[in-house]
């Protein structure tokens, strides 16, 4: 999208960011996204994921967007542009569909894959031990509130994976929360629902800095 500003100067194209809607909280992303100043567009099938030039993974259940982008024919399509260079962030769920490997995941569960790191699903319990927590953030300037729903957590991760966050309290402390593998970005929470817009803001400054 070419935009003018007032005396007609050319200005940085808005990025379009897709959000995964095959299931999970896709509106919410959207929001935020656009709070921030992106423009955004769902993302079902491959035609609508070639328009976009970054995408977000959102929460929701691994197994279902899993199963979901088989039956759109999606799941080549998204590892195609992630092993492009295409930005692409994925929070709880999306964590797990970006991971290389998983642990506990339903048989014969596949990923997009693109970090090079090994996440157990469900990590942190069930629905009911859902829980806030703040998250000291590499990249951001204080601590993150976050959200942690049915969450997953990343048990290691490999020489090209940069851990840029840790859970803090409980038996889980240490444990590795937020990761960044080059043009690719992984949370275990879920930002979208904090009213904190410097997780969606720090990823829309990677998809800048690949364009």
């Amino acid at each position: 999208m070419i935009q003018l500003d007032a005396k007609g100067w050319f200005v940085a194209a808005v990025p379009t960011v897709g959000v995964l809607a095959l299931q999970g909280d896709v509106r919410e992303h959207r929001r935020v996204l656009e709070s921030c100043g992106a423009a955004t567009a769902v993302v079902r099938r491959p035609e609508e994921l070639e328009r976009v030039q970054a995408l977000v993974i959102p929460g929701g259940e691994s197994t279902t967007m899993w199963r979901l982008a088989r039956t759109f024919d999606l799941l080549e399509p998204l590892r195609k542009r992630v092993e492009q260079g295409m930005p692409a962030y994925g929070s709880c769920a999306g964590m797990i569909m970006l991971a290389d490997r998983i642990v506990d995941g339903a048989a014969g569960q596949e990923t997009i894959g693109g970090i090079d790191m090994l996440v157990r699903r469900n990590a942190f319990g069930r629905q009911v031990d859902s829980f806030e927590s703040d998250v000291e953030m590499g990249g951001l300037d204080r601590p993150f509130h976050a959200v942690f729903i049915r969450a997953p957590w990343v048990e290691s991760i490999g020489e090209g994976a940069e851990a840029l966050g840790r859970a803090a309290t409980g038996d889980s402390a240490g444990r590795i929360v937020a990761v960044r593998q080059g043009h690719l970005l992984a949370t275990s929470f879920h930002p979208e629902l904090t009213g904190d817009p410097r997780i969606h803001a720090y990823f829309l400054e990677m998809v800048k800095e690949a364009s």
